[in-house]
């Protein structure tokens, strides 16, 4: 089995809005987003099929054909358009990044040839995209950043072995970072309100639980949780489920960005 993917951007706009509720009770659920004049998003879109590779032809499938249906079906349903005044499925459902994702998984599932559909992942912009496959759940990320020194050192090595493996990470001194970090949550989007978690909740959270405790930091010096701890990003992603996990119980994947090249996660004790 063979997997490819293709990317397509859109256009549209929308407003998370429930008319028979009254205009406090939208603003507490949803924020800005409750504007009835609605906000809007440059949408990228990532599809990705499965399937068999044809020997003769050395392809799974034509990227053209699946062009012609993905670019099609966004074009005359999605871009450039206000999805709630204009869309028939989003006047009844809140075209939440969530619900968006659900409802393009089912409307190119099995409409491909010669291949099937495996992963959707749509973003709304560079700090929150949602995930669909096969199964009913819904896996929505949202992205934080925090700047952070620390000194790789373990206490369980002598300073010779620290050196030699850390090398210039070994600073006595320290060195720093821009992390990113990805918090992954997943559930089935809310009949209602059509999300899978209060953003605003969840961003509150992160930044209680991390974003206080580590943002401009020496993590060696700072911080609890590094003092007896060497602060490997290894050991950061489980740090930070374990500070994140009794606050959000549907948490999926802890992602972090060390460096553009260096990235690590982490799903948790249960999936190890």
């Amino acid at each position: 089995m063979l997997y490819l993917s293709r990317k397509v951007h859109f256009s549209a706009a929308h407003s998370y809005r429930i008319e028979e509720w009254s205009e406090e009770q939208n603003r507490n659920v949803f924020g800005l987003c409750s504007n009835p004049n609605g906000h809007g998003h440059d949408y990228t879109m990532e599809v990705m099929v499965k399937g068999d590779l044809d020997e003769t032809s050395g392809i799974v499938v034509n990227i053209s054909d699946i062009d012609k249906v993905v670019k099609s079906f966004v074009q005359e349903e999605l871009d450039g358009k206000f999805l709630n005044k204009e869309h028939p499925y989003f006047k009844d459902n809140i075209p939440t990044t969530e619900n968006i994702v659900t409802y393009i998984w089912n409307a190119l599932d099995g409409k491909l040839d010669h291949c099937s559909l495996h992963h959707i992942r749509l973003y709304e912009n560079d700090f929150l995209y949602s995930d669909k496959e096969a199964s009913e759940l819904v896996y929505l990320t949202r992205r934080y950043h925090f700047s952070t020194a620390h000194r790789l050192h373990s206490q369980q090595l002598s300073e010779e072995e620290n050196f030699a493996l850390f090398g210039k990470c070994n600073n006595p001194y320290g060195h720093g970072h821009n992390y990113y970090l990805e918090v992954t949550v997943s559930g089935k989007p809310d009949p209602v309100t059509g999300m899978i978690i209060d953003i605003a909740e969840m961003d509150r959270i992160v930044d209680d639980e991390i974003i206080q405790k580590f943002d401009h930091k020496h993590l060696n010096f700072d911080t609890e949780e590094f003092k007896e701890l060497n602060p490997t990003s290894e050991n950061m992603v489980v740090v930070i489920w374990n500070l994140l996990f009794p606050n959000l119980p549907n948490l999926f994947k802890i992602g972090l960005y060390e460096t553009e090249k260096n990235y690590f996660e982490y799903y948790g004790p249960e999936k190890e």
